[in-house]
């Protein structure tokens, strides 16, 4: 199985170097991995793309190539030539969760959806952060195991429409051995968002840690300390 690797925290990250690790430890040598990351961090791109000029393509290390573009550009890229034939595509792990809304701005969750309208199969991984927790990754392939296991068996089953799932690690104590996983739908409920005008300048503050969040989705079983999978319908999501 050749898998897509990309993230929107740049080639450098290491929540990217967390998913290979993690990719590997769940699936040991039966996998290839090439990895399409952004040069730099691109967070809350959304699903932008980049036109009117040829991208910068750099090979960084044996199936580590870094793009002077966007997270979809490096899907694209991967897909069009750098990995192509890919069964999947992984997106992450992102430094910062992406719940809810955040998906209509998440540059980490655009690229596992423009995988998905390529009709690949498409994972995105991304870790809700606290101030007071430790912001570590050894425990990622612990946590993520089980995910990545099932998610490449299920996308060789289903036929009717590719795998566009969305997982969340919470912020909690990065010893515990395995947190709960929860399968549940995601909150679309606007986050609650101020604006300051001062002068010349509009200053926008979110409250994302107190955040409105409905009972038994993604948003408070996450803040809960559950891990959360969301199996997100590319039809429904784009109507």
């Amino acid at each position: 199985m050749k898998l897509l690797i990309t993230n929107d925290d740049g080639i450098d990250a290491p929540g990217l170097a967390a998913l290979v690790e993690s990719v590997f430890y769940a699936m040991g040598d039966n996998v290839k991995v090439i990895v399409v990351a952004p040069d730099r961090g691109r967070s809350e791109c959304g699903h932008s793309v980049t036109t009117g000029r040829p991208l910068a393509v750099k090979s960084v290390r044996p199936d580590w190539f870094q793009i002077d573009g966007t997270p979809v550009d490096c899907v694209r890229a991967g897909l069009g030539v750098l990995a192509k034939g890919a069964d999947a595509v992984i997106s992450g792990v992102n430094a910062g969760a992406n719940l809810g809304v955040d998906l209509h701005v998440s540059g980490t969750f655009a690229a596992a959806r423009e995988a998905a309208i390529s009709g690949i199969p498409a994972l995105a991984v991304s870790h809700y952060r606290r101030p007071d927790i430790e912001k570590t990754w050894d425990h990622v392939p612990r946590w993520t195991k089980e995910t990545i296991e099932e998610f490449l068996q299920t996308s060789r089953q289903r036929q009717d429409a590719p795998l566009l799932w969305n997982l969340n690690l919470p912020a909690i104590d990065p010893t515990t051995q395995q947190p709960p996983r929860v399968r549940c739908d995601v909150d679309w409920e606007p986050m609650t968002r101020t604006a300051h005008h001062r002068e010349s300048e509009i200053h926008f503050e979110n409250d994302f840690h107190g955040r409105p969040r409905k009972p038994g989705l993604d948003v408070e079983q996450c803040f809960g300390g559950a891990i959360t999978l969301s199996d997100i319908r590319l039809d429904r999501h784009l109507g």
